[in-house]
């Protein structure tokens, strides 16, 4: 019997108008996760900046958001390039108003072995991820300081920052990153009344997965029982979480991560399967410098 789904997509997890009145920044928020906890914050009230490189993608957010009755702009931004970030929060700000919270959600990753994986690749991954939480974590702190006002981070994390990962070492150790990253900066900008927190999604389909990722073999062939829940994530349960450690009914939890994956990461079998190789797991030949 797997794990009870969660209440439908539509339900909310928090009171009506929780958010009424805030600003929420969600980077990469046009498509996929990013997009269901972006509509997600909209449902409770609050006023959405989809940001993004893509147009077509911040388009899908703003849409998504204002089909789900919500207030939602586009910005221009690519989270690497410090004068974009600066340049968008005085958007936002100039716009809505100062962002209440921000999701740091925009990421870039696909599979790979290490010795294939080029310079230009591991910077755009960590560049994304790591640099790009930081900077925008940075950014959001200094106008929060600066205007007095709390605010909430929420970071996206990944299960191998824990426990390494094979075949994503770029994505693994800018997650391991964006976790200690999330810890430091709790501490030092409580006295801010600035919260930092982590959520780590587990396996959540979704329709904008990248063709990397859907070639991962077997990737969505039989997920569900993958998981000790037995079963996979629904987007918008995502969402709850999201908007819940964001939200003032959280207002003592800071540095933390929550994990969202049925348990699925803590697993371990009494009997390892016979060692497959990420080459071979990937289907790669023999490696050839």
């Amino acid at each position: 019997m797997p794990l009870p789904d969660p209440p439908p997509d539509g339900a909310s997890a928090l009171p009506a108008g929780t958010f009424e009145g805030s600003v929420v920044l969600v980077t990469g928020g046009g498509t996929g996760l990013g997009k269901a906890m972006a509509v997600e914050f909209a449902r409770l009230g609050a006023a959405v900046a989809i940001a993004s490189r893509s147009g077509e993608h911040r388009d899908a957010g703003r849409e998504a958001v204002e089909a789900a009755g919500g207030r939602a702009i586009s910005v221009q931004l690519d989270v690497r390039e410090p004068e974009q970030v600066e340049v968008a929060f005085d958007a936002v700000e100039q716009e809505l108003g100062l962002p209440d919270v921000l999701l740091n959600n925009a990421a870039g990753n696909f599979p790979v072995p290490a010795e294939d994986l080029s310079p230009n690749g591991w910077r755009a991954v960590v560049g994304i991820v790591l640099d790009g939480t930081f900077l925008c974590s940075r950014e959001f702190a200094r106008r929060h300081i600066a205007a007095k006002a709390p605010g909430s981070i929420v970071n996206i994390g990944a299960s191998y920052a824990w426990t390494g990962g094979p075949g994503f070492a770029h994505s693994a150790a800018a997650k391991a990153g964006v976790k200690n990253l999330t810890e430091t900066l709790a501490v030092e900008w409580g006295p801010y009344g600035i919260r930092v927190n982590g959520i780590v999604p587990g396996l959540f389909p979704h329709d904008d997965e990248t063709q990397a990722i859907r070639s991962v073999p077997e990737r969505r062939t039989n997920d569900g029982a993958r998981s000790p829940a037995g079963r996979v994530g629904h987007p918008h349960e995502l969402g709850f979480a999201a908007t819940f450690l964001a939200s003032r009914y959280a207002t003592y939890i800071s540095g933390h991560t929550l994990v969202v994956d049925g348990a699925n990461w803590q697993r371990r079998t009494m009997m390892q399967p016979e060692f497959t190789s990420i080459r071979d797991q990937l289907g790669k030949g023999p490696f050839n410098p």
